[in-house]
């Protein structure tokens, strides 16, 4: 997760109400900085890393979704509705982890970021649930597409990647139809990233520093 004042140079949102900073181990179920569309005007807002389906109630057991196949929008109706209700938003990342399984048996962490750009945009959708005692949790998935080749030569297992948005495509994502945002939902080339292996550190929540995006020699 970037500094606050890197992402709000990045995405430009109208109004902020967000309030966070710098994190090198974001966890499912944190609140996480994201910008989507409120009365035509983007806004910045926290939201919880996990979708909870409207319908839920507030319930986490009923599942929280941290990441979402593209092709699954239109075709899964626990997310149908956010999509066509253009309930997306944008989630400032500086990176992501993903993992390859060494020939020893090892996991070993690679950490992905943009070459050259601190912060980049990736496509993300929300909904709104409210527990029976009142309290509304707004939770997001990130959307994934097929990897590209960097991050498809780390990976051994998934081979998706989040759907990174060019910056000239963020004010079509948040304002645009489904079918326009759709046309937005492609694999980064492989120029925008690079990636380096990491230390397992990174496995436990309870690091959270620089070090943890420090290249190392991989295992």
């Amino acid at each position: 997760m970037p500094d606050q004042a890197l992402a709000e140079r990045e995405l430009a949102p109208e109004d902020k109400w967000w309030r966070f900073s710098a994190s090198f181990n974001v966890a499912p179920s944190r609140y996480v900085p994201a910008v989507r569309l409120h009365e035509g005007r983007s806004e910045a807002v926290m939201m919880r890393w996990g979708l909870i389906p409207a319908w839920a109630k507030g319930d986490p057991s009923a599942g929280q979704w941290l990441r979402l196949s593209c092709w699954d929008l239109e075709r899964s109706p626990l997310f149908r509705g956010p999509w066509l209700n253009g309930q997306r938003c944008i989630l400032p990342f500086a990176g992501f982890y993903t993992w390859q399984l060494t020939p020893a048996g090892h996991r070993q962490p690679y950490f992905v970021h943009a070459d050259g750009r601190p912060v980049f945009a990736v496509a993300a959708i929300w909904d709104r649930t409210e527990g029976d005692d009142g309290d509304v949790v707004e939770g997001c998935t990130i959307l994934t597409v097929p990897a590209n080749t960097l991050v498809a030569s780390i990976q051994t297992a998934t081979r998706e990647m989040p759907a990174i948005l060019r910056p000239e495509d963020c004010e079509a994502w948040l304002h645009g139809t489904p079918a326009d945002a759709r046309a937005l939902l492609r694999t980064a080339p492989d120029t925008l990233l690079t990636g380096h292996a990491v230390s397992p550190r990174i496995n436990s929540l309870v690091c959270d520093d620089a070090g943890l995006v420090r290249a190392v020699e991989a295992a």
